[in-house]
């Protein structure tokens, strides 16, 4: 079968542009209709090993290729007609950006000619993007010459490198096309066939087009670095890890354990990072520092600090380094600056797993009294923290992370949405050795796209589950039409408290609530009526309202192999916000054990 389409130039254009995606490794491409992107429509849909799927809503779309990616480590190339259409999937080209995540943006354009001359769905989309693309072109026009053919190759190779390396990120090809847009034979390609129409032609003319692997990781030598030198003298020291998504989530888990063991500092895990999924691998997690720094507690406070890629959510931990500004080394290979805190802090452009490569041989460092201090803390506050929740009968949101930590099925790859959910799995996420893989968009932090990146997550992959709040999942509610596209099962745990609860936390809620401008309720609040079984019914997908935390459990696990679920659990979000004070305040008053 031949993988070139020779009936007009644009489809030649096209079936190039597939044939290349798809040796380069494209499995999944995520496409939008419209008229003008047909050529690279048309191409993708018929390509036998490319699976090409439709989506109506742009910003939905975007955001369901950008979980694939998330799952997948490699661009998902998105398609869409020319216009305001691009400019939906900005969004999720923002999180791709600031998380790190490869993305192939293709918007199909109008050629020169019919720009900047009010001809209709035209907007100017070169450079749409701003910076935030790690690369970004606009392609020639469609062009039955050999010449033009291997610049479009080549172009679409380097694209995709320029996604993955030499850190992942958005690539954006803006594609004109002239008519006719459809695939009908024109003759516009003849001459050009009738030259290649030999025998082994296409073979030759991609053999150069293979699957792009990283470059293979550096060892180094750590006893003739200083930072290692100045590390091992140091018995004050902490490690942060913040929020992750690395590729193996193991070897992750246990670069970080060996570099722990070996410098004998205490590792303070972000609930978004796997570490508490593989506490097993590692004797110096700590998961309740955020409870533990709220009190001044001089005997935890470091004296140097590694930062693991970005600063976990916490706000005491935050507050407590910009008060303290320790020695801190910024372990990222990321080139961005990592350090909102300003802190003096030097960058080693370096992964953990690269760096534990390095780490030498030999006994690990005995545990230091200060290293003692943080795990007897963390054995006090977590024993508390565990048992409260274990007793507490009625429905209290921070619980549902605690209790999915606890019966959700080994290894689940489990999203969770942004706002109020994030910070109780930073709270609440208790250690584990269950290996759940934890999703996230955390580069913008937005609510927007959220259950639409889920599904990505969820497509053709272990049964997936998302925690989410009500205003999230309505914010993206239009994702529920990826429900009959999906290839497997996605369970949302969907907590309802009828409107914003990450506000009750701010000042404003006070204020608001005293009279003073603006209201409360309506300006942050944003409480919302919504009957979820309704809007559910309406996409024909399963609803379920959780009746307690024994149903919780029989709902989670097994989870169901195919298929879409809403279990709605129904909150007080004001009596929330205050329980989670007074538990806070309890924790955090527990005397000291020296």
């Amino acid at each position: 079968m031949k993988a070139l389409d020779w009936r007009n130039t644009n489809a030649l254009w096209g079936s190039l542009l597939a044939e290349t995606l798809s040796r380069l490794g494209c499995r999944l491409a995520v496409v939008c209709p419209g008229s003008r992107s047909a050529p690279i429509t048309c191409a993708l849909a018929q390509h036998p090993d490319i699976e090409a799927i439709p989506v109506l809503d742009e910003r939905s779309a975007a955001f369901f290729a950008l979980g694939l990616a998330q799952q997948h480590r490699q661009p998902i190339p998105l398609v869409c007609t020319s216009g305001s259409a691009a400019a939906h999937f900005f969004p999720a080209l923002l999180e791709a950006a600031e998380s790190g995540i490869p993305m192939l943006i293709l918007t199909a354009d109008r050629p020169p000619e019919l720009r900047h001359c009010r001809s209709g769905q035209t907007l100017d989309q070169l450079k749409l993007y701003g910076h935030y693309p790690n690369w970004q072109a606009e392609l020639a026009l469609p062009a039955a010459d050999l010449g033009q053919l291997s610049y479009l190759r080549q172009t679409l190779i380097h694209a995709w490198e320029r996604t993955l390396y030499p850190f992942p990120g958005p690539v954006h090809l803006n594609v004109p096309f002239r008519d006719p847009l459809a695939p009908v034979a024109d003759g516009s390609t003849e001459a050009l066939a009738s030259l290649l129409d030999e025998p082994g032609f296409e073979e030759t003319f991609f053999q150069g087009v293979t699957p792009w692997s990283t470059p293979p990781r550096n060892w180094i030598n750590l006893n003739q670095q200083p930072f290692w030198q100045e590390w091992q003298r140091c018995e004050r020291g902490v490690i942060l890890a913040g929020p992750a998504q690395p590729q193996d989530p193991h070897a992750y888990a246990e670069a970080v354990a060996r570099l722990a063991m070996t410098l004998a500092w205490p590792v303070l895990a972000e609930g978004l990072s796997p570490l508490r999924n593989y506490a097993h691998l590692n004797p110096y997690l700590i998961t309740t520092y955020d409870l533990l720094l709220r009190r001044e507690r001089p005997p935890l406070w470091p004296e140097q600090v590694i930062q693991l890629g970005s600063l976990p959510t916490s706000k005491e931990l935050r507050q407590t380094l910009a008060a303290l500004r320790p020695r801190t080394w910024r372990l990222d290979p990321r080139p961005e600056n990592g350090d909102p805190l300003h802190n003096p802090t030097t960058h080693i452009p370096l992964a953990v797993e690269d760096l534990a490569m390095g780490i030498p041989g030999g006994e690990a460092r005995a545990p230091s009294h200060f290293l003692q201090t943080w795990l007897r803390a963390e054995a006090q506050v977590r024993a508390a923290l565990d048992e409260t929740l274990a007793n507490l009968p009625g429905w209290f949101e921070g619980k549902v992370a605690w209790w999915l930590a606890q019966h959700l099925p080994a290894h689940t790859p489990l999203f969770i949405a942004n706002s109020t959910p994030v910070r109780d799995v930073e709270w609440f996420w208790p250690p584990n050795a269950r290996c759940i893989q934890p999703y996230f968009n955390r580069g913008a932090n937005g609510i927007d796209g959220l259950l639409s990146t889920a599904f990505g997550v969820a497509h053709r992959h272990r049964p997936t589950v998302l925690l989410t709040g009500d205003l999230a999942f309505l914010h993206d509610s239009n994702g529920l039409q990826l429900s009959r596209h999906l290839q497997g099962s996605l369970t949302v745990v969907l907590i309802n408290n009828r409107g914003g609860g990450i506000f009750e936390f701010l000042p404003i809620a006070e204020v608001g609530r005293q009279g003073v401008d603006p209201p409360f309720e309506p300006y942050f609040a944003t409480p919302q009526a919504t009957d979820f079984a309704l809007l559910c019914q309406a996409h024909g997908i399963d609803h379920c309202f959780v009746q307690g935390w024994e149903h919780l459990a029989q709902c989670l696990d097994p989870l169901p192999g195919q298929g879409v679920r809403i279990l709605e659990i129904l909150t007080d979000r004001r009596a929330d916000a205050d329980y989670r004070r007074q538990l806070f305040r309890c924790l955090a008053d527990l005397p000291s054990n020296p």
